[in-house]
Order: C-alpha cells, then sequence, then structure tokens
C-alpha cells in the first residue's frame, strides 16, 4: 500500500480517467467470489484523495453487495485505441448518491467515449446503448485509492502507478 497521505491521482492521471475510456469495476463476497460491472463515468476529488465512479444501481446489483459487505474495490479504465489502461484499487468503497454536476459528467462522458469509439466502426446508437442508465437508477462509488497500477499492455505492466507532484 501507499503513504495514506499521498493522494495517486495527479492531473494527468485525473484527465485521462475522465475522459473517453472505458471504465470497469470489480469486487468480491465475502466467499471471493468476482462481480463486475461497466462505469459510465468518473468524478476525481480535487485534491485527487477520492475517486468516484458512477453505475447502475440495477446493472451493478451484485458489485454493490459485495462493496456493501467488505468495501474492496478495483476500478479499471483503459482507452481502446491505444489500450493505455490503469488500474486504482482500494478497501473503503461506500455506495452513494449523486451530486449535483454529476449528471453533466455522465453525459461528457458518453460523448467523449463515442468519440474514441466511433473511429473504431461502433455507432453511436451502439456506444450510448451500451451506456444507458436512467437517471433515477444511477449511483456513485466512493473510494481512496490505495493501490494503483499501470496496466498497459507491454514490458510496464503491473508497476505501481505514481502520482507526479
Amino acid at each position: 500500500m501507499t503513504d495514506a497521505h499521498a493522494p495517486l491521482v495527479d492531473a494527468a492521471h485525473a484527465a485521462f480517467i475522465q475522459a473517453g475510456v472505458s471504465i470497469s469495476v470489480g469486487g468480491c463476497d465475502r466467499n471471493n467470489r468476482p462481480s463486475l460491472a461497466r462505469a459510465t463515468g468518473c468524478r476525481v476529488a480535487p485534491d485527487g484523495r477520492r475517486l468516484v465512479i458512477f453505475v447502475s444501481a440495477v446493472q451493478a446489483a451484485p458489485l454493490l453487495q459485495c462493496l456493501r459487505d467488505n468495501g474492496s474495490i478495483a476500478v479499471v479504465f483503459t482507452q481502446p485505441s491505444t489500450h493505455r489502461t490503469v488500474q486504482f484499487k482500494g478497501i473503503d468503497a461506500v455506495v452513494g448518491d449523486l451530486q449535483d454536476g454529476d449528471l453533466q459528467r455522465i453525459r461528457n462522458y458518453r460523448d467523449a467515449f463515442c468519440s474514441e469509439l466511433e473511429p473504431m466502426g461502433f455507432s453511436k446508437i451502439q456506444i450510448r446503448t451500451l451506456l444507458a442508465v436512467p437517471p433515477a437508477d444511477l449511483v456513485t462509488l466512493e473510494f481512496t485509492p490505495g493501490e494503483a497500477y499501470s496496466q498497459t499492455p507491454g514490458p510496464h505492466a503491473g508497476e505501481v502507478l505514481k502520482a507526479n507532484p
């Protein structure tokens, strides 16, 4: 684990994970059975110490139960066009409600993800359908990243990711 007083998310990481990247969220239950959900965006606290992930409460119901049981979370952010990937892990995830501005962040994320995937041959309707969630169904998963890794395929995959001051 990294120093609890040093944020793992610097400005460059924040810009990357809040852009049009694929976001997958994982957790496991008390018996170590995994659960996975697709997220519909991310918000980074101004100081880089907390991440907030947006998911569908219905689609992510098993994952939400895992997080309520033990708080352990792993979130992977991947840029499809380059395969650049980073992973953040935490042990204090809590399920919450959207805040002011979050719906606009989610709309911006969907637009950015469309821009990322359209050149690869995916239509806007496919992408928007993949990310479609009624606003009333959206919840947040907020946590403090305690570990961070580069997961981009290649010789540096698995290396500890550090924030640049």
